[in-house]
């Protein structure tokens, strides 16, 4: 049997990288080639292992121009065993400068699924084989026009009086509810979305919203209407009883700026956060469980 090659693309190779079909085609994400024209994936960051010219293995980083941080992988594909996918980690990474960081991306509700999960599984676990540590999961969640549940009326919303309200209530929350991108904020701005979320959303005080209780502030969101997506960037609550009427509130904001669709990350261990997300109409796009080199885990 022909032994296998692993090595990066070189310019010109883009279509070896399409030619293995997609494994996941339900999971929104972008086209290698809008990548390759955007520049965040390059042929010297994306790496296959071929046997008679067919892939077997497929991956991509992605660093978008003017990153600070690191390539991470976003694209990673396997028609074979884990311990393959596992050589063709080691070898990118030794090219690389070292492991980085792996986004893998899961079909919701993926445990549930056995087609899904013989698709996620052997990537996941070539992850684990080279070294990377598996860490939490994150809930990628859409709203696309179901209706709105009436709001409690227990609570109050206003807009941010200015960037010092902001970042005086941010400075109170001590974990966000929602936080939509954070992954990305910090890799490319080095920004964390969780202290310091202003610079990143970078449209001032009119996408934030006060939650108001009793006339006294118990919360805020961020909104971001020209994002990739619309998107609820930022919610820390201080009283967690108003989420809900708070989603309300933001989704209300987007589309009154003319946003069809609205999305929202949400930790995987925030079961009574995912639970009022779907109250409120939002549905699950994808998951995802990101892989870090130990030194950074």
């Amino acid at each position: 049997m022909t032994s296998v090659v692993i090595r990066p693309l070189v310019a010109g190779e883009e279509n070896l990288f399409e030619s293995m079909p997609d494994p996941l085609p339900q999971i929104r994400k972008m086209s290698y080639a809008d990548g390759l024209e955007l520049g965040g994936f390059r042929p010297s960051h994306t790496w296959v292992a071929l046997r008679d010219g067919v892939v077997l293995a497929r991956a991509a980083w992605v660093q978008p121009p003017g990153a600070v941080g690191e390539p991470w992988l976003e694209r990673f594909d396997l028609a074979a065993e884990p311990a393959l996918g596992a050589d063709l980690l080691r070898a990118a990474h030794e090219a690389l400068g070292g492991p980085k960081i792996y986004y893998a991306a899961l079909p919701p509700y993926w445990r549930r699924v056995p087609q899904a999960r013989a698709v996620v599984e052997p990537p996941m676990e070539a992850a684990r084989l080279a070294g990377l540590v598996e860490g939490d999961e994150r809930h990628r969640c859409t709203w696309a026009g179901t209706p709105l549940p009436e709001p409690s009326g227990r609570y109050t919303f206003r807009p941010a009086a200015g960037a010092d309200e902001i970042n005086d209530l941010v400075g109170k929350v001590a974990e966000p509810t929602l936080l939509t991108g954070s992954e990305t904020a910090l890799a490319v701005a080095g920004i964390s979305l969780a202290t310091d979320p202003q610079p990143w959303m970078g449209n001032g005080p009119s996408g934030w919203r006060i939650v108001l209780r009793h006339g006294e502030p118990v919360g805020l969101a961020g909104t971001s209407g020209d994002a990739c997506f619309p998107q609820i960037t930022y919610l820390g609550l201080f009283d967690e009883g108003a989420l809900g009427d708070t989603l309300i509130d933001a989704v209300n904001a987007l589309t009154a700026g003319g946003a069809r669709e609205v999305v929202a990350d949400v930790d995987g261990h925030r079961v009574a956060a995912t639970a009022e997300l779907e109250r409120t109409g939002f549905r699950r796009l994808r998951s995802r469980i990101a892989f870090t080199p130990p030194s950074a885990g």
